[in-house]
């Protein structure tokens, strides 16, 4: 368990979101579905985004990467279009990852897309533009650390095999520097459905099992008051696998559902808050852009996990990792715009929904809106199910075909039946209503 003392962490103490901020909780929570974004200098490489720490590479080496990125074929019309087509509600792109490169026009540091590549160009201004035009939400990920970055010190316990980085250096300005560029980017691109932090976890002691004491002071106190002062409607989330803190107004999890924790890494049960969620996935193994990543799941395995999410009261927040011209890979928008058909079919069992009554698990989840209760049984080796516990009287109980399905209500729960011509290879979707 994470132990942060109160003067460490300092959160946002105090906070109370406006309004506006509480309609856009509300509305994240009914989008249920948003494209993540890995793109940076990195995908040169064709390594993935961690490559700079993975391979130890020097400061000075790395910094001839920007002279190889020229995205040429970036279409921001067309990566919105693609995510609008999948079912996508919003858009979470890296602003700056941990390389310390930014992918914006910012006056903090020339190491930026406008200043060190060929392709001279802020990448995030028209990608705000298309979304604006399509009523596709952009958020930003940002990042807490930087493995480039002198007044990035103490260093954290990630990139230290990285030749080159300073032995010294000044938190305080390296906490001035992010909130110049967070400004920059609540002031630069219009309206933002929210911040996405990431590497807080760098500045923690780990055993290899439970986090110890936190290093440093993130500021979180003066980084989550400016944010809400800019744009009190934007929404905060910080990926530091620990319970929510005063001041965020999401809670991520990372490639696990809420509470699962398979990674080792994860959040875990007793961490869940009760803010708005939403679990963010790779398409195949790797965010950035992995020339050699095969890992690609099936599109069967993505919606799954899309309808699993919502099961668990979650968004999914699915990864795409554009190459370095600017495409996005064939094969992922090919999965896309399958989870796009399924959602135009079945999206009302999905898009506005909260979590269900029925207890999630492998076999079937639940969503509901209202008073109408989605079943979504996920088995496909049974034709019989008994959901123990489950009381109260069944106004309706009906396949997406229309048929009745047959069922008991006794004192161990209800117990119902699938018959093979009513069984869906993806998803069988079941809509009851129940009189308490």
């Amino acid at each position: 368990m994470l132990i942060v003392s109160a003067l460490q962490a300092r959160a946002q103490e105090g906070y109370v979101p406006t309004d506006e901020n509480l309609a856009e909780r509300q509305w994240f929570q009914d989008a249920k579905f948003g494209m993540f974004i890995h793109w940076g200098v990195y995908s040169v490489l064709g390594d993935g985004e961690w490559v700079m720490n993975n391979q130890n590479i020097p400061v000075e080496a790395y910094e001839k990467l920007p002279g190889f990125f020229n995205p040429i074929d970036y279409d921001p019309e067309e990566w919105v279009k693609l995510a609008k087509a999948a079912g996508m509600k919003y858009i979470t792109i890296t602003s700056r990852h941990h390389d310390g490169f930014s992918m914006f026009d910012t006056k903090a540091s020339d190491y930026n897309i406008v200043q060190r590549t060929p392709y001279a160009k802020d990448v995030l201004k028209p990608l705000a533009e298309a979304c604006k035009k399509e009523g596709i939400k952009l958020f930003f990920y940002y990042s807490l650390l930087d493995w480039r970055r002198d007044d990035y010190y103490p260093r954290g316990r990630t990139g230290n095999g990285i030749p080159g980085r300073a032995d010294s250096g000044n938190w305080e300005e390296y906490i001035a520097f992010m909130k110049a560029q967070l400004t920059e980017l609540l002031t630069q691109y219009g309206e933002i459905g929210g911040i996405w932090f990431d590497g807080h976890w760098d500045q923690v002691d780990w055993d290899g099992e439970d986090y110890g004491d936190l290093r440093v002071d993130w500021h979180y106190d003066e980084l989550y008051a400016l944010i809400h002062e800019l744009q009190p409607q934007c929404l905060i989330g910080n990926n530091h696998h620990l319970a929510p803190i005063p001041g965020e107004d999401f809670q991520m999890f990372e490639k696990d559902l809420p509470g699962k924790n398979t990674t080792g890494w994860g959040t875990s049960s007793e961490n869940i808050g009760q803010l708005p969620k939403e679990v963010c996935e790779t398409i195949n193994g790797s965010w950035g852009f992995n020339l050699q990543d095969q890992k690609h799941k099936s599109d069967k395995e993505l919606i799954r996990y899309l309808i699993s999410a919502a099961g668990y009261g979650s968004n999914l927040l699915l990864n795409v990792g554009p190459m370095p011209n600017g495409k996005i890979q064939e094969k992922h928008s090919s999965s896309l715009l399958s989870i796009g058909k399924w959602l135009e079919k079945n999206g009302q069992t999905i898009y506005g929904t909260r979590q269900g009554p029925v207890p999630p698990s492998e076999e079937m989840v639940s969503t509901q809106k209202g008073d109408e209760i989605y079943l979504h049984v996920l088995d496909e080796k049974r034709n019989t199910y008994l959901i123990p516990g489950f009381g109260g009287k069944i106004d309706k109980m009906t396949f997406a075909s229309g048929q009745k399905v047959n069922y008991t209500v006794n004192e161990f729960g209800l117990a119902f039946s699938v018959p093979e011509q009513e069984r869906d290879s993806i998803d069988t979707i079941i809509t009851m209503r129940v009189r308490q």
